[in-house]
């Protein structure tokens, strides 16, 4: 801990478990702790989800097509819960770009088996974030939009304890405004980061424990994406379009794109470009923009308009890439730790999953009256 910090008086809350992160994954771990804990009849296990977003979902860019697995192991009554999966996908189109012009639709038998959607969902994520934090709320895990989690607190074995959140009232040289409050201590028995990807604490997790000296180095991408509302007469509902080529092989980059018919005529669309590329003057942006002029994506966008947009990077090396997930008193989920699944382009349904399993190592461990050990039983 800096030496400002420790200068500063702070509040003091203990939980049996932290969760930094309001995502899929940090929002199913805290379900999933509160179901076992009401299941085996412990109404006061305590669980925090501390989110930087101002609500839960703020943060997240919307547009994905979600595979069922994980909701449907943590609510199998999830249809009858109203959650906003609301278009199952009935098509699925993969493009080569040659240029500016041509293309070709791939054969459906070419295609790989993972890129194939049957029984998957084109979805708002963002709906579906505020979607899980309800049922959440409901369970009564304790929810704090608005908070950083800006510091990890350690014990004097060096065991994680808790987090602090983030100083508010501070001004642009790190002095204290009249407004200044001081963030609180979330003392936990166990904590859970689920921040996404390239995580602020998570990346200090990994070095301070050396986490990924295993691993191969990770994979990184950027994606540019954009909400259309477009002509009904173009709007294909349930249809899930992928492509690669051109604009990125003019540069020798490599990426691909994707766009997905949601409801409301409403298209997910976007570019994720490798974070490999060697031109200094390629840009993502400028790419998608590019990207945008073909005849295969134009057809659609023109005479749309364009109503949110967004950027984020994209954790993609796989299971090779993932570090070791368990340290002296907490756990990485999700994106923290990297579990897209780049041959799917999936990682909502892997992240949800990685939290529940957290979940219900934690909560063992924590019946077994443990605390700040490694929580070895999560792998």
């Amino acid at each position: 801990m800096s030496e400002e910090m420790q200068e500063i008086e702070r509040e003091e809350m203990e939980f049996d478990v932290v969760i930094v992160g309001g995502g899929p994954a940090g929002l199913s771990a805290a379900i999933r702790l509160r179901q076992l804990a009401i299941e085996a009849g412990n109404d006061e296990f305590m669980v925090c989800v501390v989110e930087k977003g101002s609500e839960f979902g703020a943060h997240t860019l919307s547009g994905a097509v979600m595979e069922p697995r994980a909701i449907n192991e943590l609510f199998p009554d999830w249809k009858e819960k109203g959650a906003p999966l609301n278009v199952e996908v009935k098509e699925d189109r993969v493009f080569m770009l040659f240029n500016e012009t041509k293309a070709t639709k791939f054969p459906d038998f070419v295609v790989p088996a993972p890129m194939h959607n049957e029984g998957n969902y084109i979805v708002s994520l963002g709906n579906v974030v505020r979607w899980l934090a309800e049922q959440a709320e409901e369970l009564e895990v304790m929810m704090f939009p608005g908070f950083t989690a800006s510091e990890i607190l350690y014990g004097d074995n060096g065991e994680v304890q808790g987090i602090i959140t983030g100083d508010m009232g501070v001004n642009a040289e790190g002095g204290q405004k009249p407004s200044f409050e001081a963030g609180y201590k979330l003392m936990a028995k166990y904590t859970i980061f689920a921040e996404g990807c390239r995580g602020h604490l998570g990346k200090q997790l990994i070095k301070k424990f050396d986490l990924d000296k295993d691993s191969d180095p990770q994979h990184y991408g950027v994606g540019v994406k954009e909400l259309w509302e477009i002509d009904p007469e173009k709007h294909e509902q349930g249809v899930v379009l992928h492509g690669s080529g051109w604009p990125l092989s003019e540069t020798g980059a490599t990426g691909g794109w994707w766009m997905y018919h949601d409801e409301n005529n409403q298209v997910s669309f976007g570019l994720v470009t490798d974070l490999s590329y060697t031109n200094p003057y390629m840009s993502p942006f400028d790419e998608t923009q590019r990207l945008k002029t073909h005849p295969v994506i134009r057809h659609y966008l023109e005479g749309g308009k364009r109503i949110s947009y967004g950027a984020r990077a994209l954790v993609k090396g796989g299971l090779n890439s993932l570090p070791k997930l368990t340290f002296a008193g907490g756990v990485l989920v999700g994106d923290d730790a990297g579990f897209l699944n780049p041959a799917k382009i999936k990682g909502t349904h892997t992240a949800m999953k990685s939290g529940m399993l957290a979940g219900e190592a934690v909560f063992k461990a924590c019946q077994a009256e443990r605390q700040h050990d490694e929580v070895v039983e999560y792998t």
